[in-house]
């Protein structure tokens, strides 16, 4: 059985994305030409995919979120309870940022244009939505106190959690992950209000 072949401009721009990944978590920068170079191909396709270095940049920035997403935020668990199924989620979402290495950049706040940060409320404002839904539900269901407003514990948690990430991966020595993760669920079950 053979591999499906993706279409020329498609793998070219996975080429690129990979490319502006890369340059941007071993430099901090993304400058287009360093993208093209380490890519090898002509200085204007980024151009061509992309539009401008903005474009570039939130293409990499909205691939980073769906790692993410496909690794925890948006995941459905299926385990008997609500802490349960968070408790793995948390796992997951930090084992996945201490994977990724554009985690440190995009957590501690990915510096770019008010287009780039507009792409990242965006993104935030997503996971924000969802978490909000799921903890409401929870309330619903008994598993947390109902006298708070979700979408702010919502807000909190992902804001914390992603806080205690950045300073994490940024230490000279990370700590162990599953120390972070036990910290990362400690926090977050006090702030939800778990008592268990």
């Amino acid at each position: 059985m053979t591999t499906p072949k993706m279409p020329r401009g498609a793998a070219a721009r996975d080429k690129l994305l990979r490319a502006a990944a890369e340059e941007l978590a071993e430099t901090g920068e993304l400058e287009v030409a360093a993208v093209s170079r380490r890519a090898g191909v002509s200085a204007g396709l980024p151009y061509r995919y992309f539009g401008t270095r903005s474009g570039l940049l939130i293409a990499v920035l909205d691939a980073f979120y769906q790692r993410m997403s496909d690794a925890a935020a948006m995941r459905e668990y299926d385990a008997p309870t609500w802490a349960d199924r968070e408790r793995q989620r948390v796992r997951d979402w930090v084992t996945a940022a201490y994977a990724d290495p554009l985690a440190p950049l995009v957590l501690g706040g990915l510096v770019g244009d008010a287009e780039v940060a507009a792409a990242n409320t965006r993104h935030l404002h997503q996971m924000i939505e969802v978490g909000a839904r799921n903890i409401a539900k929870a309330q619903r269901a008994g598993d947390l106190p109902a006298d708070r407003d979700p979408e702010f514990l919502a807000a909190a948690t992902l804001g914390g959690t992603n806080t205690l990430l950045s300073v994490a991966l940024t230490r000279t020595e990370r700590p162990p992950v599953d120390r972070l993760i036990a910290e990362a669920w400690t926090y977050l079950a006090g702030a939800v209000g778990l008592t268990t």
